[in-house]
């Protein structure tokens, strides 16, 4: 079964050469990844779970959250079944929330629509929650030993320097024509060494930085190191200015509690539990009375070490206070904030510098003990 790139079979043709997929799966067979927690199976939960969890972050990071979540989420049906805090809790860390969203969504809708078994096609795995073109390929191959393409980060940066594209490779005309050069490069056999030898061969020796081009199985016909510009190639993104957000967060703690407050889907930390946040400023202190007063009065405020967190479109500077009540009230006047219990905080789905900060200042204060 085949599924080519939306293009001219004539260009495809024109662009194939056998030479290059010989090359990296033979050298993906003697020397790439094989040991892997999600190769050596055809189970589609599992290749999709981390495929999933590769997007945007190394494979190191994932082993230890893919095992995790297997242990607690065996099979797409517990997955789609379960609490979606329950999911985002072990999501907390690995970054990126919107993958575990589309996750969970993507479980629910193959369990209703498909009965629980991934699709072959890859055409219509990239239209389910979180998959996309790539990922629908890799799954697909590594599932069914389907021939389909895949035009992730690292094939973009392998594509570029061996081809010598000398174009940010996110431009829409470029990414189009780098597809059909993908697709055209697909070997008629051995399609499952092939793909994983991209990938290994991008993540491994045709890394961004410093690339381990004498360990290269393609070096002879790279156009970027035999002029001398693996270093400039792929063109690199514009660069655009940050953002910056300034807020304050409120680690307003009673006894053994301290409260939390459900995020919404959208926007950054989306769906997980962070701390309750007023912006800096005039009239502060007011506002902070403000914010306070549906849990309780205010004992003492006292503020913490800034931090600053950077994501892909924004510079976050938060100031967390810690604020000890003078009298709690019996309960709180939103849905969306609790009181949550302190011995649970390691498990609970809060961001990465939000449940630092929380476990730093709580351990310090021997309030586990």
């Amino acid at each position: 079964m085949e599924y080519l790139a939306e293009n001219s079979k004539d260009s495809v043709v024109s662009l194939s050469d056998p030479s290059f997929s010989n090359a990296i799966t033979r050298w993906q067979k003697q020397h790439g990844r094989h040991n892997l927690p999600w190769q050596g199976t055809r189970d589609a939960y599992n290749i999709w779970l981390s495929e999933i969890m590769l997007q945007q972050t190394q494979v190191t990071t994932v082993v230890s959250y893919y095992q995790r979540f297997l242990v607690s989420f065996p099979n797409i049906w517990l997955l789609a079944a379960a609490p979606t805090e329950e999911v985002m809790a072990h999501w907390s860390g690995l970054g990126y929330y919107a993958r575990a969203r589309n996750l969970h969504h993507c479980a629910q809708r193959i369990v209703a629509e498909y009965s629980g078994i991934f699709p072959d096609d890859p055409m219509v795995l990239k239209n389910l929650p979180g998959i996309g073109r790539s990922t629908a390929a890799a799954i697909a191959v590594f599932s069914y030993g389907i021939r389909a393409a895949i035009l992730d980060g690292n094939v973009k940066r392998v594509f570029a320097r061996t081809f010598g594209i000398n174009f940010y490779p996110g431009l829409k005309t470029i990414e189009d024509a780098m597809w059909l050069r993908a697709t055209a490069l697909l070997p008629l056999q051995d399609v499952e060494s092939y793909t994983q030898g991209l990938m290994d061969l991008g993540s491994k020796i045709c890394i961004p930085r410093k690339p381990q081009c004498h360990l290269c199985p393609i070096s002879q016909r790279c156009v970027a190191l035999n002029s001398s510009r693996t270093s400039e190639l792929p063109v690199r993104k514009p660069k655009k200015n940050l953002l910056q957000k300034s807020i304050c967060m409120l680690m307003i703690t009673d006894q053994y509690q301290v409260i939390l407050e459900q995020r919404p889907n959208h926007g950054i930390w989306g769906g997980l539990l962070s701390l309750p946040e007023i912006c800096p400023g005039k009239n502060f202190d007011a506002r902070l009375d403000t914010a306070v007063s549906a849990f309780g009065s205010i004992e003492l405020c006292q503020p913490l070490k800034p931090f600053m967190h950077v994501f892909t479109h924004i510079k976050l500077c938060v100031s967390p206070f810690q604020v000890f009540l003078r009298k709690r009230h019996n309960s709180v006047i939103h849905e969306k904030y609790c009181w949550y219990s302190i011995d649970k905080l390691p498990d609970a789905p809060l961001p990465a510098p939000v449940k630092k900060i929380l476990m730093g200042v709580l351990f310090e204060k021997n309030l586990f003990s």
